[in-house]
């Protein structure tokens, strides 16, 4: 009895019918509700045939070998790329942005559905790559059909002190040469015209769409609306510190009574063979946790561990906005309101640095600057509402990560998802199988 519901045609039709219109619905865009008559000649009325590459009546009732699997391989495919671009993604920490809170060499899963997946900007993409073909190179996209930013209903919004991938905001503008560095940095460091002209160094410049722009992850420190500033490495959010994470660590200058530490005492504080700057056998940089650092100071060599700090006042190299009139470094930043949509500010060449980029590029206006007037697609602004939401991104490795405190505010836009949990964690520094660090398999980000 139940064998025969399940294999009955309206009973397919009506349950794949159900699942589909609840996606449409989902989606927002009800012009997909046509895709009902697919289904509905699929399971009911077969007159068009659909699965092209199947006999439609195979002698014995039966495919060949071949079909089955090149069956098999078009359902996977388009099953997966369906769940990726919708619900979770893989994701692998490259760098030691966010340690010791996620470490080099952790594969997490991110969850699409935390705060609504995007639609795609480029929805024509070769599947399961991002943006560069592998192998043979070049772009794996392309921008014959592009698609305005647009999110679905998610289970909830990005909170303070959140895990979150999110496109690089400054990934408008790529060096292929050096793919993984800001454009703008280089520009600023190189002056453009030896960026664009210097093919061998630099690479070909091009220009990426939204979701084609690398990923990155970080901690989300401040949302739409919060006060944040930063006073000798303390971030504080709303006028209070903030919280406090075990994985949270800094640069410190450690120095010993002339002898080396042992490097297993290293290993034992699980700091990265590339991590440990050397200056003689007497001087370390080392970045640590709390504990770590505490640790150390109980070394029998170790005279002194100091935590490195830039002076208040000392404008740093890279520091957002670039501007001589706001002399801030990492460890004294700010302060800063982060933009909220529909929020009115007052603007005027003063502060304009902050936000030229959220006006010219992520708003997608037209912005001129003369003397101290500024316009607007050709209109005279002495203020500028927000079109959309904001936030600010640190790593968890204050004194190693490239964060908003370099290339400023993310857009709502650029936000792909939350990072939900590790499933699996490999240490490049050792080899199989003692480079799997099981302690770390299935537990979820903090």
């Amino acid at each position: 009895m139940i064998r025969s519901i399940l294999t009955n045609k309206w009973f397919k039709f009506i349950t794949v019918g159900t699942l589909y219109a609840l996606w449409v619905i989902w989606l927002g865009s009800y012009l997909w509700f046509l895709g009902l008559a697919i289904i509905f000649d699929i399971y009911i009325t077969e007159k068009v045939h659909w699965a092209f590459w199947k006999k439609k009546n195979p002698p014995n009732g039966k495919q060949t070998k071949v079909v089955e699997w090149v069956d098999a391989i078009i359902f996977a495919v388009i099953a997966a790329t369906f769940i990726r671009m919708f619900f979770i993604e893989a994701y692998t920490i490259p760098t030691s942005s966010m340690e010791k809170s996620m470490l080099v060499g952790d594969y997490l899963f991110v969850s699409k559905t935390a705060y609504g997946p995007k639609t795609p900007n480029t929805p024509l993409s070769f599947p399961f790559v991002h943006n560069t073909m592998p192998i043979i190179g070049g772009k794996s996209y392309s921008e014959a059909i592009e698609r305005p930013y647009k999110r679905l209903a998610g289970f909830t919004t990005i909170k303070n002190n959140d895990v979150v991938v999110f496109h690089f905001p400054e990934g408008d503008t790529v060096a292929l040469g050096m793919p993984t560095q800001s454009y703008y940095d280089m520009v600023r460091t190189y002056g453009r015209s030896r960026v664009w002209s210097d093919k061998r160094n630099f690479g070909d410049i091009i220009s990426r769409p939204v979701d084609k722009r690398e990923n990155y992850i970080k901690r989300c420190v401040g949302i739409p609306g919060d006060k944040i500033e930063i006073i000798k490495s303390q971030l504080y959010v709303n006028g209070e510190p903030q919280e406090k994470f075990d994985g949270m660590q800094y640069d410190y200058l450690v120095k010993t009574n002339g002898t080396a530490i042992n490097p297993k005492a290293l290993d034992r504080l699980h700091i990265a063979e590339a991590d440990r700057n050397t200056y003689s056998s007497q001087q370390y940089l080392l970045p640590l946790t709390q504990n770590s650092a505490d640790q150390i100071k109980g070394f029998a060599n170790v005279e002194s561990v100091v935590k490195m700090l830039e002076e208040p006042g000392e404008r740093g190299q890279g520091i957002f906005p670039n501007d001589s009139r706001y002399p801030w470094n990492v460890d004294n930043f700010g302060p800063l309101t982060i933009p909220a949509k529909g929020e009115t500010i007052n603007l005027t060449t003063d502060n304009l640095p902050l936000y030229r980029r959220i006006i010219d590029i992520y708003e997608e206006n037209d912005l001129e600057v003369n003397g101290n007037q500024i316009k607007i697609n050709g209109e005279v602004a002495t203020s500028y509402t927000f079109k959309m939401d904001y936030y600010w991104m640190m790593g968890d490795n204050r004194h190693n990560s490239a964060d908003s405190r370099y290339w400023g505010f993310v857009p709502e836009d650029h936000v792909v998802g939350k990072a939900k949990f590790i499933w699996l964690s490999l240490d490049k520094d050792r080899s199989f199988p003692a480079n799997i660090r099981f302690k770390r398999l299935f537990t979820r980000v903090h």
